[in-house]
């Protein structure tokens, strides 16, 4: 667990170890929510990076007949 302190300017800084596991790069974007009494930042990735990260998935789907 890490602990950071806020700046007088309501700043924070991410530490290292948690940047490199995380693979945060300067001017990335990070959307802030909160959820059940806490901050979350979740890093929002270009789309282009989620091509193929389903390579392998069954895609094959039960219809009924009536049903194009």
């Amino acid at each position: 667990m890490e602990i950071v302190k806020i700046s007088s300017k309501y700043q924070l800084v991410i530490p290292g170890k948690i940047r490199e596991k995380m693979g945060i790069k300067p001017g990335e974007l990070l959307k802030v929510i909160v959820y059940n009494g806490r901050i979350e930042l979740i890093p929002l990735k270009p789309i282009q990076e989620l091509n193929g990260f389903l390579k392998g998935i069954d895609t094959q789907i039960d219809r009924n007949e009536d049903r194009i």
